[in-house]
């Protein structure tokens, strides 16, 4: 007797369900990519006790007649495939032919379609994929499909569906995702006969995107707009300040198909990199459009995850895109320009040799307030304080001597506008003409360790900590570029005994940390000596920079070199180096730090993601003290 058999087609098509149909969200999916690839431009999706009893989506698509909808219930019946060709630039959401019976196997299901030439519809009844009925029926241009009673025939898999809750919350994740990704169609949800979410077709993308991540993050979110010879790519990313704690608001469309792509994801996080605290996931809707030769969806049967026959190259065009916008955005903005009547101010507003605008002042009592931390420089004629770091003035431990360099970037001088004529009694003066950290109005410090000044909008919270280590890791990104490599050499070498592993990491990283200024030998078994550290550390403590070092590295668990590797070794150097919370700063220090700031090329983010400014806006403090409601 023969061991080998040949299935039975229903059980063929159970077998195919348990790989398509995971759950009445997978359903779902299926059935609104059949009706957006019919030319829908309306889709109703109804269900009951979260999909369990009832599964039913309408459309108001071509259709199909008689003959067409008998054969669509066929396994591998399909109108989108005709020729192997046609496999390598598949440009539908549906292809295989493999939905409508998989699902029809193991629910009871009812289809009724209506191609827009004939004069009635068809309905078909089909129980665990057995035809029990086929009809004709007065209908509506288009297709609706009931489901009812889902894995009726499969207890086990009935089993192990969810609580009602979750299963509907799961289609409503799904036909948002969806819904997202095409904004001209109309979507409406509904559940045990409550509409949910209805999703009106819109013009404006953007409008879709923000009713599906949130009517809150419009002002939250950047445009990206980039194209090269791999990809074009579109959509919208939220700043870094606007985050949620699991990637389920990411939303990312290859030529219009919803997928779970890691290299795609893995390239969004690097292009968030080191704006993002570890744990925290960013917001975005990203449309990849490339060649349909040059994409593969039929990698799963779910057509969930897709492979591009070019991955590296789309891997740094979409991390390039993303990097590209949020430099562009990450530019300080505190607020619109503010003006102020000559009857409060007195004489117009000039621009000292300094490029600080100056003010004649009318009332006697801020006339005589003095200059410092924590004061108004409001001082009538007279000169602002010079903007620059002066290193004598550092306290006798000289802790940012290399921190903050004596000469920061020189800021070009803007003449202060005002619209006064001739004759005129009131003028108006414009003050803070640039929109740089250095131009702030200093006001002190809270607690020793956050930087509290003044904007055109509101109030400025600098964490001096954070933003002194984003200072020294670009210096140290960009000294490991330069040669010769500075380094200072220690009076007393110091030496460092490690683990046994810990020591086989720093002797291979010995070349690479020599890059960045630290010299370091063995000296047999597991110890090494500390023969010179980088100028900006030689006031710290090396030896706990250089433990913390190898075994962060061993935790990452990446062979020494890599450029990860090197990075992560800047970062903890940085933060080694860097001012230290409820640490006292005079006001020259404070002014050098916000100028050093102005230069750096990420000046919102410490290197492990942290913002390093936060600003309450006036509205926000007038609403707080109620002065507006």
């Amino acid at each position: 007797m023969s061991k080998i058999k040949i299935l039975p087609e229903i059980l063929s098509n159970k077998i195919a369900a348990g790989e398509v149909v995971e759950r009445p969200a997978s359903v779902v999916k299926e059935l609104l990519e059949n009706a957006l690839d019919a030319g829908s431009t309306r889709i109703m999706v109804d269900i009951e006790k979260g999909g369990r009893s009832l599964i039913r989506v309408s459309d108001n698509g071509s259709g199909m007649g008689r003959d067409d909808a008998l054969l669509a219930l066929e396994r591998y019946a399909t109108s989108k495939i005709y020729k192997d060709q046609d496999l390598f630039r598949i440009h539908t959401l549906g292809f295989r032919g493999e939905a409508l019976p998989s699902i029809a196997a193991v629910s009871r299901l009812t289809l009724v379609s209506r191609d827009p030439s004939a004069d009635g519809g068809t309905e078909i009844r089909v129980e665990g994929g057995k035809i029990k009925n086929v009809s004709d029926v007065g209908a509506p241009k288009g297709t609706m499909v009931t489901i009812r009673q889902l894995f009726f025939n499969t207890p086990a898999r009935r089993k192990f569906l969810k609580t009602i809750g979750t299963e509907m919350s799961h289609i409503a994740d799904r036909v948002g995702s969806i819904a997202l990704g095409h904004p001209a169609v109309q979507f409406r949800l509904s559940h045990n006969d409550k509409v949910v979410k209805d999703w009106p077709s819109t013009a404006a993308p953007l409008d879709r995107v923000v009713d599906v991540l949130g009517g809150d993050l419009k002002n939250n979110l950047h445009s990206i707009e980039f194209q090269n010879d791999s990809a074009s790519i579109s959509g919208w990313i939220s700043s870094p300040r606007t985050t949620r704690s699991t990637s389920r608001g990411l939303y990312i469309y290859a030529n219009g198909r919803f997928v779970r792509d890691r290299i795609v994801q893995h390239a969004l996080f690097e292009g968030y990199s080191q704006r993002l605290v570890k744990g925290q996931f960013p917001l975005a809707a990203l449309f990849i459009r490339v060649p349909f030769e040059e994409v593969d969806v039929n990698v799963h049967p779910t057509k969930n995850e897709v492979r591009f026959a070019r991955q590296r190259e789309i891997h740094e065009a979409l991390r390039q895109a993303v990097a590209l916008t949020l430099v562009k955005a990450d530019k300080t903005s505190w607020g619109t320009r503010k003006t102020f009547k000559d009857e409060e101010f007195g004489t117009p507003g000039r621009v000292s040799e300094t490029g600080i605008t100056e003010f004649g002042v009318r009332n006697a009592e801020v006339g005589k307030k003095k200059s410092g931390v924590g004061s108004w420089k409001l001082e009538s004629g007279a000169k602002q304080a010079d903007n620059r770091f002066q290193p004598e003035s550092l306290d006798p431990d000289e802790f940012v001597k290399h921190g903050i360099p004596a000469e920061p970037a020189t800021r070009d001088p803007q003449p202060a506008t005002h619209d006064a004529q001739p004759g005129a009694r009131l003028t108006q003066t414009t003050i803070w003409q640039k929109k740089r950290f250095g131009d702030l109005r200093l006001i002190g410090q809270l607690h020793n360790t956050y930087i509290v000044c003044e904007a055109e909008a509101g109030l400025i919270l600098i964490d001096q900590h954070a933003a002194h280590e984003r200072i020294l890791f670009e210096r140290f990104s960009d000294r490991a570029n330069t040669s010769p490599k500075a380094a200072q050499r220690l009076l007393v070498p110091e030496s460092v005994e490690l683990g046994y592993r810990e020591a086989g990491v720093l002797e291979k990283l010995i070349p690479d940390l020599a890059a960045l200024g630290l010299d370091i030998e063995p000296f047999g078994g597991n110890t090494f000596v500390i023969k010179s550290v980088p100028p900006l550390l030689a006031k710290r403590e090396v030896k706990p920079l250089l433990v913390e070092i190898v075994e962060k590295i061993v935790e990452i668990g990446s062979s020494p070199g890599l450029a990860e590797i090197l990075e992560e070794c800047r970062m903890l150097m940085a933060c080694h180096g860097a001012i230290r919370a409820n640490q006292a700063l005079s006001e020259e220090q404070i002014n050098g730090l916000l100028a050093q700031l102005d230069d750096c090329r990420n000046p919102s983010h410490c290197p492990h993601g942290r913002p390093t400014w936060i600003r309450w806006d006036l509205t926000t403090l007038e609403k707080s003290f109620k002065r507006i409601v």
